[in-house]
């Protein structure tokens, strides 16, 4: 059965676009430099991982882009993309803490979704693959120190976000090996 089946609109976008909030708001939860250009390299690649990670999630797998189509994929991340901007802007959203509130408030709403409409083993994978991406993030860039010396594996921001983001969707999962 597809997507559009079984989710409105709405629901497809919250379960499309959580992921990649979440590796923003994760990027962003502690300044890092030039450290923000690894983690967001971290939170694509986690993005798109999702497909070979999970290729039976009928959910992960409808939300990614068809990457043997690229004219497609790009069609609609730029789509997805303008409409995410739309969203942020018709909300007033124009700070990372602001961005962060609102992904917590869709996470929790992704959870309800998941809980409502997902089978038990779907909702469990979407789960790991959204804070795996997290969780990449984070371990992406030491946080502090100069020049790459010093400095943590995940900061003390990183792990506040990540167990926040955590507890929104209803989870327990929680960073390993920092």
């Amino acid at each position: 059965m597809s997507l559009e089946n079984r989710f409105t609109h709405d629901e497809i976008f919250l379960l499309s676009t959580t992921p990649t909030q979440i590796g923003t708001v994760m990027a962003f939860s502690e300044g890092s430099g030039l450290g923000t250009i690894k983690e967001m390299f971290a939170s694509s690649k986690g993005f798109i991982n999702g497909l070979k990670e999970y290729p039976d999630n009928e959910i992960i797998t409808g939300v990614l882009p068809n990457v043997t189509d690229l004219k497609e994929s790009m069609s609609k991340a730029k789509e997805m993309r303008q409409e995410a901007m739309a969203r942020l802007k018709e909300k007033g959203i124009k700070s990372s803490e602001g961005l962060r509130a609102q992904l917590l408030e869709d996470s929790r709403a992704v959870s309800k979704i998941l809980e409502e409409k997902a089978s038990e083993d779907e909702a469990k994978e979407y789960k790991e693959w959204a804070m795996g991406i997290a969780e990449n993030v984070a371990k992406a860039a030491k946080e502090g120190g100069f020049l790459g010396i010093g400095g943590t594996r995940v900061s003390d921001g990183e792990i506040e976000a990540f167990a926040e983001i955590a507890n929104a969707l209803g989870t327990s999962t929680r960073l390993t090996n920092i």
